[in-house]
């Protein structure tokens, strides 16, 4: 599938903003599954000093200051973005969970290097002894690492319902466990956390999802948004990504802008401002399929 994305925030302040510095995630990465074609970004007003680089997880940045004072800021990020279907895995048959734990520890790889470092809390995942009991419902003995990994999926959206407004992105994750609701980037936490407790590796992924408007109705422009789901690893299959906002394992329908320990390592947009006071924030996001000829 080939897709054409457009995520557009505008920054409205009460007060003129003298300087503004910001990091931005907004350009998808390449990976086995996925190649972006071309990627653009334009920042109204246009900045002083820009510069593009790679993050330590390898997530394509952008940096800009603006220093003319400014009432508004508008950050435009397109891209197109081919993405492939995911493999076909027997699940049942991949590793007993406790053989990549020991995998992951004795580190016997350069893949196994690079996974240990996300089998450890971050700054926005801290696991406490109550999520790795609700892990531990899931993850018995011997049960084979993917598997076991869907079933949580499938556990977290059967029991967990999805609200916006009463999270945000410094809820720990034992709160998110106790009240059973949230957004994406919660569930994607929280089944991050459980796996971490146990000892495997699993990293944060952020990006999009086409969605889809109910039958026979046109797709709302801007409806679209911003999504979060994860991926765990072992060492016959690399990463493999879920999502259990949808119960799903990911396909040709989810987007990836890039991937670390947690959100704070990929949100879309970071930094700080001198001035403005009071400001609301407009995002608006569209992922819409185009021609493969196009």
């Amino acid at each position: 599938m080939i897709y054409d994305v457009s995520h557009r925030t505008t920054f409205d302040y009460t007060y003129p903003v003298s300087i503004s510095h910001h990091v931005l995630h907004l350009t998808p990465r390449d990976n086995p599954r996925q190649t972006c074609h071309r990627a653009t970004i334009i920042v109204t007003p246009a900045p002083t000093v820009r510069a593009e680089s790679v993050d330590y997880f390898g997530n394509p940045v952008t940096h800009f200051t603006v220093q003319d004072p400014h009432e508004e800021l508008i950050v435009h990020a397109s891209s197109r973005v081919e993405v492939s279907p995911r493999a076909v895995f027997d699940l049942d048959g991949s590793a007993p969970w406790e053989s990549v734990v020991e995998s992951a520890g004795t580190v016997t790889s350069e893949a196994a290097l690079d996974a240990v470092q996300y089998a450890f809390d971050s700054p926005y995942i801290v696991a406490t002894d109550d999520v790795e009991a609700f892990a531990r419902e899931v993850f018995a003995p011997g049960r084979p690492v993917l598997e076991a990994t869907l079933a949580l999926t499938q556990r977290i959206f059967a029991e967990f319902r999805y609200q916006g407004g009463v999270t945000d992105v410094s809820t720990p994750v034992s709160q998110v466990l106790a009240t059973r609701k949230g957004v994406c980037q919660d569930f994607a936490h929280l089944q991050i956390a459980c796996l971490r407790r146990l000892g495997l590796p699993a990293r944060y992924v952020s990006g999009y999802l086409l969605t889809h408007p109910p039958e026979g109705q046109a797709k709302k422009i801007g409806a679209d948004a911003s999504h979060a789901w994860l991926a765990v690893w072992s060492p016959d299959h690399g990463w493999i990504d879920f999502d259990p906002t949808n119960n799903m394992m990911t396909g040709d329908e989810h987007i990836t802008i890039g991937w670390g320990r947690d959100y704070g390592d990929v949100s879309p947009i970071n930094g700080f401002m001198v001035g403005g006071g009071e400001h609301e924030i407009e995002v608006a996001v569209d992922v819409n399929p185009v021609d493969a000829a196009a």
